[in-house]
């Protein structure tokens, strides 16, 4: 693996937050990072279960009485794509945020780059995961996982989806965060968008789980995309601030909880 073990890198690892405060923590990491404090992996988990949408995502394509009934955040992302249903237990996030000038400035370069601690997680556990080399229609545009596959950033096993990856720039830093699949939940999955009509099982076979192959609990495909990272940045385990904390729930509140942010559309860019 490529390193950038000359570099100051913290590793927090598994943060739990809910779905705004996730979000506005990358915020945070960014301009950390970009104001010569150390640059940041994170593993974390959704608590609650939260639909993350793309930047440009209507918010007309979410079964918003389904999420307030079952108690499921919805949040905007800073990137793009379609919307990422993270489950409590079936999703395992991460993070990587470092100054701009750190990393490659071609995004596809980046990509190869920033995910290489991904794709050595799944060969880690015995998965035989890659980039999507061949492309597959989307079946349902709002939904990430149902999209067409991109080969800079989406990770398919045996041709299936099992990560999604993406970046954006922020005040001179990258953030790339993305999602490995754990354990599919289709039902719940689908059942987040208003109308999609996907059933279940055509879902299923277009995502799959690390749980599907390989003998690895939960915790343990965490610990092993933890120490992925960490070897891979020679990373010190850290932790947030208390001031980093602390701008990070004024943006939750400010930003990532508003009406204005998640039910509205933005302007601006996003790359993904």
């Amino acid at each position: 693996m490529t390193t950038l073990a000359d570099r100051d890198w913290r590793l927090i690892a598994e943060d739990t937050r809910d779905g705004a405060t996730n979000m506005a923590l990358d915020e945070i990491a960014a301009e950390t990072a970009a104001s010569g404090g150390p640059r940041t992996l994170r593993v974390y988990r959704w608590t609650p279960s939260t639909l993350s949408l793309g930047y440009h995502q209507a918010p007309e394509t979410v079964d918003w009485e389904f999420c307030d009934r079952e108690g499921i955040d919805v949040v905007r992302r800073q990137t793009g794509g379609g919307g990422i249903y993270h489950d409590n237990y079936g999703d395992i996030s991460y993070s990587i945020v470092a100054p701009a000038t750190e990393l490659p400035g071609d995004l596809m370069e980046c990509y190869e780059l920033l995910c290489e601690p991904v794709l050595e997680t799944f060969s880690r556990m015995g998965i035989e995961a890659k980039f999507a080399e061949q492309s597959r229609p989307a079946i349902y545009e709002p939904a990430c996982y149902l999209r067409a596959l991109h080969p800079a950033h989406d990770v398919v096993v045996g041709g299936k989806k099992v990560s999604g990856n993406a970046q954006y720039r922020r005040r001179n830093a990258v953030v790339q965060h993305g999602s490995l699949t754990y354990s599919v939940d289709a039902d719940r999955h689908l059942a987040v968008f208003d109308a999609s009509g996907v059933d279940p099982e055509a879902f299923r076979e277009r995502v799959t789980g690390i749980d599907e192959h390989a003998d690895a609990e939960r915790s343990g495909a965490v610990a092993a995309l933890a120490d992925t990272l960490g070897e891979w940045a020679d990373a010190k385990g850290g932790e947030w601030s208390d001031d980093e904390l602390g701008r990070a729930r004024e943006r939750a509140k400010e930003k990532y909880t508003s009406q204005e942010w998640n039910r509205g559309r933005t302007s601006g860019r996003a790359t993904r």
